[in-house]
Parts: C-alpha cells; sequence; structure tokens
C-alpha cells in the first residue's frame, strides 16, 4: 500500500481526532476560566447581588464536572495523535489540523486583543475593580497560554517536548482549582444535606407567608399548621423533606400576633459562620420580604419568632 493510499485510509480517523482534541481543549477552557470567576465571585462578592450556595454551587459543580472528564481526554487524544505523528509525518502536516490550529490561533488573538480593550476601557471609565482585574486576567492567562502552545506547535516539523511540560503544570493547576472547589461546595453528600436544609427554609418561608394570609383573611393566627390546609385552593402544609416530619409550629402571642416556627437542620447556615459569609451574601433591597428576615441556623433544631406587623398585614376585610 502506498503513502497516499495510507494517507487517504486514515483520514476519517485523522479528522476526528483533531477535532475531538480541540472541541475537549476548548470546552476544558471555558470551564476552567468559569471556576475562577465562581472563586472570584466568592472572595470577592458584588454588593448589589445576592449570593447564596445554590449560585456558587451550580455553576462550580458544572466546571468542575466538565474538567474531571474533559481535560483527561484532551490529554489522551493529543497523546495519541503526537504517537501518530511519530509514525506518519504527514499526518502532523494534514490540511485538517493546520485549519483547527490556525482557527485557534485566530480565536485566542481575539479574545486576547478584546479582553486588553475592555479592561483599558473599563480602566478609563474608573471602574477598576479587584473582581473585575481577576475576571479578566483569569481569561488572559488562559487564552495566552493556548496561543503560545498551539503558536509554538505550528512552527515545529516535529512534536516538542512542550506538550509534555502543558499537560503537566495545566493538570497541576486544574487539579489544585478543582480541590479547592470542594471547599467552597463541600463533599457530593455535603451538597445533599445543603440542599435538604435549603427545601427546609423554602418551606419555612413558604409556611410563615400562609400564616400571613391566614391573619388577614380571619384575624386570628392558626391554632394550628393543618388549619392551613386548604381543599379548595390545593395548599397543603409542607413536611421536612426528609423524615417527613411536620415542622413546629407555636404560637407566642395571640395578641402580638407573634409565633414560632421550628425546623431541624443538618448544618450550621452561610449567614450564621460569622464575617467570612455575611461578606459573601449582600442583601438586595428588591427582594426584602424573604431574605431581609433572619433565617441564619445552626446544625440542629433553630427557632425562627416572628411577629405580624398589623398596619404591614392589615386585614383584607378594612383594606
Amino acid at each position: 500500500m502506498t503513502e497516499e493510499q495510507i494517507i487517504k485510509r486514515n483520514l476519517p480517523r485523522d479528522v476526528f481526532l483533531h477535532i475531538f482534541a480541540m472541541v475537549t481543549m476548548y470546552w476544558s477552557a471555558i470551564s476552567f476560566i468559569t471556576l475562577c470567576w465562581q472563586y472570584v465571585n466568592y472572595f470577592f462578592p458584588d454588593v448589589l447581588t445576592y449570593y447564596g450556595y445554590m449560585g456558587f454551587a451550580g455553576p462550580i459543580r458544572f466546571a468542575v464536572s466538565s474538567l474531571v472528564i474533559l481535560f483527561p481526554l484532551f490529554v489522551l487524544s493529543s497523546w495519541f495523535l503526537n504517537k501518530i505523528y511519530a509514525k506518519e509525518a504527514q499526518v502532523r502536516e494534514s490540511k485538517v489540523r493546520k485549519w483547527l490550529i490556525y482557527l485557534t490561533l485566530f480565536i485566542t488573538s481575539l479574545v486576547i486583543v478584546g479582553d486588553l480593550i475592555f479592561v483599558i476601557n473599563t480602566f478609563l471609565g474608573g471602574e477598576i475593580k479587584a473582581r473585575f482585574i481577576l475576571k479578566a486576567l483569569s481569561v488572559l492567562v488562559v487564552t495566552l497560554v493556548i496561543f503560545g502552545y498551539y503558536l509554538d506547535d505550528v512552527r515545529r516539523n516535529t512534536p516538542s517536548k512542550l506538550a509534555k511540560y502543558f499537560a503537566g503544570i495545566s493538570g497541576t493547576v486544574i487539579l489544585i482549582t478543582v480541590i479547592g472547589a470542594f471547599f467552597i461546595v463541600g463533599s457530593p453528600a455535603n451538597a445533599r444535606l445543603v440542599q435538604f436544609d435549603q427545601q427546609r427554609l423554602n418551606d419555612l418561608q413558604n409556611i410563615q407567608w400562609q400564616v400571613v394570609n391566614y391573619w388577614q383573611r380571619k384575624e386570628e393566627l392558626p391554632k394550628s399548621l393543618n388549619d392551613l390546609n386548604d381543599s379548595i385552593s390545593g395548599y397543603s402544609v409542607p413536611q421536612d423533606p426528609k423524615t417527613n416530619q411536620p415542622y413546629e409550629y407555636s404560637i407566642k402571642n395571640s395578641t402580638a400576633l407573634t409565633f414560632e416556627l421550628c425546623a431541624v437542620f443538618n448544618l450550621e447556615s452561610m449567614q450564621s459562620k460569622g464575617v467570612k459569609d455575611t461578606r459573601s451574601m449582600p442583601v438586595p433591597a428588591y427582594y426584602p420580604n424573604e431574605i431581609s428576615q433572619n433565617w441564619s441556623h445552626s446544625a440542629g433544631k433553630a427557632c425562627f419568632e416572628r411577629t405580624i406587623d398589623k398596619q404591614l398585614y392589615p386585614p383584607l376585610n378594612k383594606l
């Protein structure tokens, strides 16, 4: 079989491998930048944005999942391509590879230029802040590394040792970043516990509103949570999502319209951990009724005392 016939026979394989390597590289880069941005959001929160556990957990989990799967696939496909290059030098000079590399150089150069223009424009506008600088820097560093790696690669006729250094250093940095992410979102088991606690808070907030609504309609506090069940509207008082036990409710002062809701939580809430979490979770002015009230709690049983303001929530028949 001639050399030309061998190249044609392996063309589908080469096209697939080159495209696969590029796709996994792009996705890994975007996932790493996303993870870096979530680090910035956590340690340098925007005072105009509310950050809760779910605000961090979703993007971080997806970025970590992508990096754990895709970056090793990128390294593996690149290693396999280098083995092919060593045996079939013509594959390294194929048009598919050249097109993909120059496309990558073009995209990364545009990102670098756009990132620098955006930084300078923001600086001239007087809006430079630590969180902005760090996010712009993460994009710049990642694109510069990719640009430099492929620029060096396209200039060479044979694979260099730079690929090994690139894989080793990149893998180490990604591993450290991924491990650090678990200190923010916790382990999978911890994430499950947090979700249970979040559902409990949602249930208590829901019950609280139903108690207020009951007062507005009947001008008295419900004697028990069962009084809130409504077969017409279809409302049923929620129960603990894990134990299926009812939440605790008690009237502290019927004249002052003070009542108490209690639940048993798995973990301490972010708000109750002190300065760090207070700094990470600013309260927006546009959503006061739910978040502005104190829902911080420790692990175990926690109770929340509430008093209905008759002026803010007057009976409906007096409106």
